[in-house]
């Protein structure tokens, strides 16, 4: 439901359809008129409006000061909108608007809608994703270092946004080498046995009750402080404090101790260098770039954070045609800051623009002063050209690989939230439950990526139990990209129907991310298994998490040859490990789950009896004759090979 502001109901004028006739041009012209006439009732007060055509499709969202005014605008002369809007208000059949308090109620409306209804005039910025930070609990007694993908009001410290996550996971390798910070999820009110990372030096290990003293805490948190600082980019502050502490340690004759502080500066220095700093006195700075071409554009933003460039990320919008660049501007700050984000003191645009509104709105976001610029010379101007460079390469690069239009089909076809660009498959592969896997394979770009295939042994699933394995393995690769911050696909696709398919969304639940999921089933060979009333089986199915009859994927068309062929990519690939698991144990020589005999053993037994059945129908006496083998060593074969 919409908020209404002031109202406890929405002020909302249905109007009926426009009869739309090229024989008789004065019924659209009556139907002008009688649009006129009504909007003489719309009040004169900000708010949101919604165009609606056939079907009571959502065409257009807008805002405005004056709902009145901004309304009869489109239809005193639509002619003066320009070719795409006047089509648009011949289309309308129907509007709808809702009074808010202030225009700063209005924009988060208008922005809130829009992202939900993704109306065809509107620019749409074809995001849900949340970026990856990583976040510092300073808020916490022991505070520790994760990957979130939401900004939470819990006191802790959020950096980023790191787009893409690459560089972000090379930090965290880099981190764990040289800051021994927790960055485990325990509760820490209780105490634990330290594990594995603190044998590494890789924590320090708060958890455990041997080393809580004063004055390894005061360690631990000196090493938290250096963290935030290094995260922070920090350099001369991290170096200066470094310094002082190895003198410190020196003086103390602790030259253990000190020798770390001086391996972790010295490996600090070098990571620097190779970091891509910007201007140190840049601060703070999200910087947007801009190019365009006739109906198409290229938006490019780039996230520095104290001097240093730590992400990127570029739009590629269509059918910009009517629309000016001021709007497409501030149409991108609105969606793309509508999601729970890190928002810096002020934001590099490519233009001036009228952005009071804006501007408020993003303050009271923050909780302070956030500046909107549009800079003209200095660094700021320099950054913001670099932006627009940025901006000018990520739009011929989209010209060059246009998205393939099968993947737009298979959007259209299953109603996707997005264009999936980067799809993930599951399937599993057992045999009456015994040597039961889990397969992952990735479609990037029109190719599958090797590098991305994941293979799971199944751990917690008992029994041949396809939908139990198939929440294992998406549970426990979601953990896996929770934690380290990885990319994330835009579709699931798993292999089966309704059941594994309720299985993966169970296990996705909580990590509460807008990924789509879809199960695929094959076609049965054998017609006469469609028994069930409105069930195909000799097609192939798509299974969608709110329908609940399957989607029938039709013989012929490229995206059901690309859904198939990804499926079938995902079979070999369980199918192959299962099989390899497999022929292992069956080939695996009973000798070897002898205890006390080694490889040497067995060779000289081999060679002595060329089989094992032979092995097995030898006294224990003949076995002892064996080089190196005794008759109490002969007894245990004879016994172990039954």
């Amino acid at each position: 439901m919409l908020g209404y502001g002031l109202w406890e109901k929405p002020l909302a004028y249905r109007l009926l359809p426009i009869a739309h006739s090229s024989r008789n041009s004065c019924l659209l012209y009556n139907s002008i008129m009688n649009f006129r006439k009504k909007l003489e009732k719309v009040p004169t007060f900000s708010g949101i409006y919604i165009m609606k055509g056939a079907k009571e499709r959502v065409l257009y969202v807008g805002k405005a000061k004056n709902l009145r005014n901004r309304l009869r605008s489109y239809f005193q002369d639509s002619a003066s909108l320009g070719a795409r809007k006047s089509k648009m208000v011949d289309s309308i059949s129907d509007f709808e608007y809702v009074v808010t308090k202030n225009e700063l109620e209005a924009l988060v409306l208008e922005a809130n809608f829009i992202k939900r209804a993704k109306p065809p005039y509107n620019i749409i910025l074809r995001d849900d994703k949340n970026y990856p930070y990583l976040r510092l609990t300073v808020n916490e007694d022991w505070p520790r270092l994760d990957v979130s993908r939401r900004i939470g009001k819990d006191g802790a410290l959020y950096f980023g946004p790191y787009v893409p996550s690459g560089p972000m996971r090379e930090m965290l390798k880099f981190i764990r080498r040289n800051f021994p910070v927790r960055m485990c999820r325990y509760d820490l009110k209780k105490t634990f046995r330290p594990c594995v990372q603190f044998q590494m030096k890789k924590c320090l290990a708060p958890c455990s009750k041997d080393l809580r003293t004063k004055e390894y805490r005061a360690r631990y948190l000196a090493v938290v402080d250096d963290l935030r600082s290094f995260i922070k980019g920090e350099q001369k502050e991290l170096l200066k404090n470094l310094d002082a502490r190895m003198m410190e340690l020196s003086n103390e004759e602790r030259y253990e101790e000190a020798a770390v502080i001086r391996d972790r500066q010295r490996a600090l220095e070098s990571t620097w260098e190779s970091q891509r700093v910007i201007a140190p006195e840049l601060g703070d700075l999200d910087v947007i770039g801009l190019y365009r071409e006739k109906s198409e554009a290229s938006v490019f933003i780039l996230f520095i954070r104290n001097g240093m460039a730590i992400g990127q990320k570029d739009f590629f919008l269509k059918r910009l045609d009517d629309i000016g660049d001021e709007e497409i501007i501030t149409s991108f700050m609105e969606q793309f800051y509508l999601k729970d984000m890190f928002l810096p003191p002020a934001i590099l645009l490519p233009l001036k623009a009228s952005i009071a509104t804006q501007k408020k709105w993003l303050s009271e976001k923050k909780g302070s002063s956030v500046k909107i610029v549009f800079p003209r010379a200095g660094q700021r101007a320099k950054v913001l050209k670099l932006a627009n460079d940025n901006a000018f390469y990520a739009f011929n690069k989209h010209k060059e690989t246009r998205v393939d239009e099968t993947l737009l089909q298979i959007k259209e076809f299953l109603k996707l939230r997005t264009v999936p660009k980067r799809i993930a498959a599951i399937d599993i592969s057992n045999t009456s439950g015994s040597e039961a896997v889990g397969a992952l394979i990735m479609f990037e770009d029109g190719k599958f990526i090797k590098d991305d295939y994941r293979r799971f042994k199944i751990k917690t699933v008992k029994g041949a139990n396809d939908f139990a394995m198939i929440g294992e393995v998406v549970g426990r690769y979601m953990k896996k990209m929770s934690d380290e911050g990885g990319e994330l696909p835009d579709l699931f696709l798993i292999d089966g129907g309704r059941g594994q398919l309720d299985f993966a969304l169970n296990a996705m639940k909580p990590f509460d991310l807008d990924i789509d999921v879809a199960g695929i089933a094959k076609a049965k060979s054998d017609a006469a298994l469609n028994k069930k009333p409105g069930i195909r089986r000799d097609l192939d199915r798509i299974y969608l998490p709110d329908k609940k009859r399957p989607v029938y994927l039709e013989p012929f068309m490229p995206s059901t040859h690309l859904l198939q062929k990804i499926r079938d990519e995902v079979h070999r690939f369980a199918i192959t490990y299962h099989r390899k698991l497999r022929s292992k144990r069956i080939l695996e020589s009973p000798l070897e789950k002898i205890a006390g005999i080694g490889k040497a053993k067995r060779l000289l037994l081999l060679k002595h009896f060329k089989s094992i059945d032979a092995i097995r129908r030898a006294s224990i006496e003949e076995i002892a004759e064996v080089k190196g083998i005794n008759k109490k060593v002969a007894a245990i074969i004879k016994k172990g090979l039954g």
